[in-house]
């Protein structure tokens, strides 16, 4: 008796239109929660003047919710099944997600990690459970979802004795490697059946969730400020740099096809982590904003270059992260001089007078540098 269950095969690699589906897309969202909450209290370390303290808190919590989103993403690719059992326990991973957003604000505050390891380790035993039922409905592939399995749970454990004894950035460290660790180890079995196009769609769209979020988020500081200034003018410019900066991080990501990246094993490993630093660079953005705000509005201390480059490195980042990992390969040796050039110039910029003003200039200069480039031959090659 089957209990309406199929059996977890593999998805086809070369599954023609293969999209994310309604339930991936809901995942996303909920995720996107925690990076709102974990972006906010970045924004307020910052004007608080710990910055350091900040993003260090930041870069922590943010490896917990980006691991189990990637991790979630790349199993949906070669195992999505779609009956009642993979939904619930895809909602059980949600719920993991909303209870790690919870304790964001202790976490990022140093007080307690105890709610955000409790989210995490729901988030990560609900995909064990998806290994053993792949285990269990695929002999070819049981030794690599038993590899999964097995050191999720270790890890687990470890992640829990080091909220309880031993919190501390070294452990962390430790911890965070051994994550990195399983599927290159698990992975070697027998690779998984991934799916490039779909999982290029499943970065880009979680990297428009998380842009859409920093307008929101920055568009709400602006707008809770306008109550209380007494000059207009300052704010409405850091808004429409804010609006541009967003939309030229959205036109480089976007500029060129990612899904070649993922066809070839070694990159794919490349392009699937390399994504943490620029998908955190998106959820901090928002942060900048709203420092950027503060300043305007003489809400923050801060001197001047340190609150320019809460908004001009997170921009830098994801710049130069996006080139690296996508848009090298495609351009021309000058044009990636150049392209890497102005990124760094972008963090820079935070020493510049009329900071937003000065980045957004320089993301603008930078769209064009990549749009006027010629378009790469491409590749009608199906995927492996």
């Amino acid at each position: 008796m089957n209990l309406g269950l199929r059996p977890m095969s593999p998805r086809d690699p070369a599954e023609r239109h293969r999209v994310a589906s309604p339930l991936e897309l809901f995942f996303d969202l909920v995720f996107v929660v925690a990076v709102s909450l974990s972006s906010a209290s970045l924004h307020h370390t910052e004007t608080g003047g710990e910055i350091g303290a900040g993003v260090g808190s930041y870069l922590l919590v943010f490896f917990g919710i980006w691991w189990a989103w990637m991790n979630f993403t790349w199993f949906a690719s070669a195992f999505d099944v779609d009956d009642w059992l993979y939904r619930v326990t895809t909602l059980v991973q949600m719920a993991g997600a909303l209870v790690l957003a919870a304790g964001t604000p202790a976490a990022m505050t140093g007080t307690g990690y105890g709610v955000v390891v409790t989210g995490y380790v729901i988030m990560r035993l609900a995909l064990v459970a998806q290994w053993l039922r792949a285990a269990g409905s695929h002999p070819d592939l049981r030794t690599t979802a038993l590899r999964y399995a097995g050191g999720i749970v270790v890890l687990q454990v470890l992640w829990v004795v080091w909220a309880v004894w031993f919190p501390g950035t070294a452990g962390f460290v430790v911890l965070a490697l051994g994550e990195l660790a399983v599927p290159m180890l698990a992975e070697r079995a027998r690779p998984t059946p991934s799916h490039p196009q779909h999982i290029a769609e499943r970065y880009s769209l979680f990297t428009l969730i998380l842009l859409g979020e920093s307008v929101l988020a920055s568009t709400t500081a602006v707008v809770d400020a306008l109550s209380t200034a007494e000059h207009l003018a300052p704010l409405l410019l850091v808004s429409g740099c804010g609006l541009v900066l967003a939309a030229g991080m959205w036109w480089i990501y976007f500029a060129r096809e990612r899904h070649e990246h993922l066809r070839d094993t070694r990159r794919a490993w490349v392009f699937g982590y390399g994504h943490y630093l620029v998908f955190a660079a998106a959820g901090a953005f928002s942060a900048g904003i709203a420092v950027a705000v503060d300043v305007d509005t003489s809400a923050t201390g801060l001197p001047a270059a340190a609150a320019g480059a809460t908004l001009t490195v997170p921009v830098a980042v994801f710049v130069l992260g996006v080139w690296a990992l996508s848009l090298r390969p495609a351009l021309a040796a000058g044009r990636n001089v150049v392209v890497a050039t102005l990124g760094v110039l972008l963090g820079l910029s935070a020493f510049a007078p009329f900071t937003p003003v000065v980045a957004a200039v320089l993301m603008v200069a930078t769209v064009a540098v990549i749009e006027t480039a010629p378009e790469p031959r491409t590749s009608v090659e199906a995927p492996r």
